[in-house]
């Protein structure tokens, strides 16, 4: 599909828009105008020409470039699903945080569901939206200052056949992990003169719990100081991970430093999807070390994937059913996405799977019977039946990171590779971003300069 616009800035959003679609045109022709708060689209496809008009009150470049996005994506949309006999359930929403758009309409005074009205998501979404934020009051901050403090730890014991993720094999790069802590232990001492009102620690990868227990433990030693000064009591989280290594050692550490929340994630309860993704433990592993881990009275999050291959939406849904009876404080539902470099991903911005839809219904079903609240969710662009990602939480038990990181409420201060810090400026609705080389020997060679870059980048 060729798309040809005279507005560059649009060129990707309209491509977005046009790819939710099985079936869409060759060749798509757009012109865009603004004048007086007027914004002018005009497409041409398959010989027939559609033009409408839109009005927006236009009070400064963000307003500017905000509604010449929405509008545009909007009447590209109508047109081809009209042409097509296809709706989708974001409808022409193709960013990635749906609440984050909630929220500015509330700050604007406005309420939110006419915009998601007018951009056709579906009813069941609209609710799910509203009771995303209804779970969030409490919890949901946004003022300049407030910090989250991550830590890359991007080693796992095999890469999953699913992953998109910058993570190394732990056997085969086990070489690196002295002068890698050694780095992380530089840099997280630099970070302790630049945190502002600390929200939360969260320590994830890969699987921090690949790392053997001394490494593990150095990390945490790097750590306590900044917890012990900015905030004892913060909420502080260990995304442990797969359930092969986990051992009553790391756990007794975690619980020794602080540690409040972990993360335990089987992904599937059923041992041939785990084989055929390439996870090298089995169901009953991951209930030996969720029950090795109750004795430490962590809050638990489990994570599942919707469209692993091979499931049934029956068997997906007694996963979900597993889940729950765990007793789980939080359990993450992921549809799964295409993972970069996907040749797919030049042809489509979701994996076409009616099976997936069926999952997340189940899911919502299943998890709201239980007494489970969604409390953050996102979108990824290519996602299994242009679904979402939900978060879900037991009463007054959600993870304060998530919902930071998801509506971008909070400084993100990150450290380690592969690791993207933010800096958020309510004010002038600015945010800033800054990111740490990828691969793990390019990161420790240029320790220093990330040091002073980073730096700069929180205090100037």
């Amino acid at each position: 599909m060729q798309l040809i616009t005279n507005c560059s800035f649009l060129e990707n959003e309209l491509l977005d828009a046009a790819r939710l679609f099985k079936n869409r045109p060759q060749t798509i022709t757009h012109s865009y105008s603004e004048k007086g708060g007027v914004f002018y689209n005009t497409f041409d496809i398959d010989g027939e020409t559609f033009s409408f008009e839109d009005r927006g009150q236009v009070l400064n470049e963000l307003d500017y470039k905000r509604l010449e996005r929405r509008f545009a994506k909007l009447r590209l949309y109508e047109i081809l699903s009209q042409k097509y006999g296809e709706k989708m359930p974001w409808g022409a929403l193709t960013g990635i945080r749906p609440t984050k758009l909630a929220y500015t309409e509330l700050e604007r005074g406005k309420a939110f569901i006419p915009l998601f009205e007018q951009m056709h998501v579906c009813q069941e979404n609209i609710a799910l939206v509203q009771t995303v934020l209804q779970t969030q009051k409490g919890l949901y901050e946004k003022r300049d200052g407030n910090t989250d403090l991550f830590v890359s730890l991007p080693f796992c014991p095999t890469k999953c056949a699913y992953c998109s993720f910058i993570t190394a094999p732990i056997e085969k790069t086990r070489h690196f992990l002295d002068e890698y802590v050694t780095c992380l232990e530089k840099e997280i001492l630099s970070a302790n003169d630049y945190i502002g009102n600390l929200r939360s620690m969260y320590i994830g990868g890969g699987t921090p719990f690949a790392l053997d227990t001394p490494y593990l433990q150095k990390v945490l030693a790097a750590l306590a100081p900044i917890k012990e000064k900015y905030n004892p009591q913060v909420e502080y989280t260990v995304e442990a991970g797969r359930p092969d290594v986990f051992s009553e050692d790391k756990l007794r550490l975690l619980k020794e430093y602080g540690v409040t929340r972990i993360c335990i994630n089987p992904q599937t309860f059923s041992d041939e999807t785990l084989r055929l993704i390439g996870r090298k433990h089995t169901v009953a592993d991951f209930y030996r070390a969720y029950e090795m881990s109750e004795k430490y009275d962590f809050l638990v999050n489990i994570d599942l994937i919707a469209g692993l291959e091979g499931e049934s939406a029956e068997q997906f849904a007694n996963g979900v059913t597993q889940a729950i009876q765990t007793g789980a404080d939080n359990i993450t539902v992921h549809c799964l996405s295409l993972k970069s470099g996907a040749k797919l991903k030049e042809e489509t911005s979701y994996i076409e799977n009616d099976r997936i839809s069926d999952m997340v219904g189940l899911s919502r079903k299943l998890l709201l019977e239980s007494g489970y609240l969604p409390y953050y969710m996102y979108r990824q662009k290519y996602q299994a039946g242009n679904n979402e990602n939900v978060g879900w939480t037991k009463p007054n038990k959600a993870c304060i990171y998530n919902i930071d990181v998801m509506e971008e409420t909070a400084d993100n201060l990150a450290v380690g590779a592969n690791a993207i810090s933010k800096r958020v400026k309510t004010a002038q609705g600015l945010i800033t971003r800054f990111a740490t080389q990828k691969d793990i020997p390019t990161y420790m060679s240029n320790i220093d300069s990330i040091i002073e870059k980073k730096r700069k980048f929180f205090t100037e």
